[in-house]
């Protein structure tokens, strides 16, 4: 008989160091910036990602240290309950509290780290750095996450 992977057992909170780093697919969606109607609610995303994400490889260049370089970065694992409507809908994160399996295109499930930007998950390929945009955000929403 086999047994569950660790994301259908266990909730969010108790996963261990390892376990909820690998649930990250590398996506690179929740370093977008995101704009957010103050009258609605209503979030939007953007098309321009946070400074410190490397758009080859879709993760934080300073992952370890990002709290000093952007005081604002969420914590999600910290302030789960108040920070995971900020997450795109695709987010491992956000289908594991919503209680959803992952997707197939998730690597953990696929086994193939590159099944997400197979699956036209990755941003790599319309993200630009917030160095690039000299423009109003407003000008980059997209709906697509």
């Amino acid at each position: 008989m086999h047994e569950l992977p660790f994301w259908k057992q266990k909730k969010l909170h108790q996963l261990n160091d390892s376990e909820w780093e690998s649930l990250c697919d590398g996506c690179g969606r929740c370093c977008l910036h995101k704009l957010e109607d103050i009258d609605s609610n209503e979030l939007c995303f953007t098309n321009i990602a946070c400074k410190l994400l490397d758009l080859n490889d879709c993760r934080c260049t300073q992952y370890e240290d990002r709290f000093k370089w952007i005081p604002d970065c969420i914590s999600l694992r910290q302030d789960l309950n108040q920070t995971i409507h900020w997450l795109p809908g695709t987010c491992a994160y956000r289908f594991i509290f919503e209680g959803k399996d992952l997707p197939a295109w998730h690597p953990l499930v696929s086994g193939n780290k590159d099944s997400v930007e197979n699956a036209g998950i990755s941003i790599k390929h319309f993200a630009q750095s917030e160095n690039a945009v000299n423009d109003n955000y407003q000008n980059h929403i997209i709906d697509d996450c």
